[in-house]
């Protein structure tokens, strides 16, 4: 499950995906760069690749085109117009479902052995980070300062804005932390986890 930057969707194209008005999309790329199964997390949820197929520029339907999001096949070609060059791929897409992490997040019902795979994880990216233990940190400064600049949490901690935010999405995949329209807070789940703590 991953973000892909080679497939990056309009959010009026996934909103449309989300109804079931939009299945497909047509993109230009020197060799497929998805695969059929694969899910991508979005604004709506999951959105998985149903299909991937090179296509020939004059065998796209106008049907196709209004499945793509597009009024005609001429305002697709339009679209398609940088990179001539390159071939065109037919991606099938469907909406799979919320982002699991919505739900885990608000998971604040630990059992001990969630609370003890949470440990041995939150110690397992401190042993493998360059830069020393790093998570309590981290976790730590978005319980206190909720809400925040990323680049003024990073700051305050002495860590580059890169790294402290790649950093904080470790944190995200566990369910530890939520994205605010500015900054982080903690979810439930790692409050459960900072309650359970001895």
């Amino acid at each position: 499950m991953r973000k892909n930057p080679h497939v990056l969707i309009r959010p009026a194209e996934l909103a449309a995906i989300h109804s079931g008005d939009v299945d497909l999309a047509f993109r230009r790329w020197d060799r497929p760069r998805l695969r059929v199964g694969t899910r991508m997390r979005t604004g709506i949820g999951l959105v998985e690749v149903t299909s991937v197929d090179r296509v020939a520029l004059k065998s796209i339907t106008g049907a196709e085109a209004q499945r793509a999001g597009a009024a005609s096949v001429k305002e697709l070609l339009t679209l398609l117009a940088h990179r001539p060059d390159s071939p065109i791929f037919r991606v099938g897409l469907r909406y799979a479902g919320p982002d699991p992490r919505i739900a885990l997040r608000a998971d604040a019902e630990l059992t001990a052995d969630e609370r003890d795979y949470l440990v041995r994880r939150l110690q397992r990216l401190d042993d493998a980070s360059p830069r020393g233990p790093w998570t309590q940190a981290a976790l730590a400064i978005i319980a206190r300062r909720p809400a925040t600049r990323a680049a003024d949490l990073a700051e305050e901690l002495g860590r580059d804005l890169v790294t402290f935010k790649r950093d904080v999405r470790k944190l995200k995949e566990l369910g530890l932390t939520e994205s605010l329209e500015v900054g982080y807070r903690l979810s439930p789940r790692a409050l459960a986890l900072d309650r359970a703590a001895p």
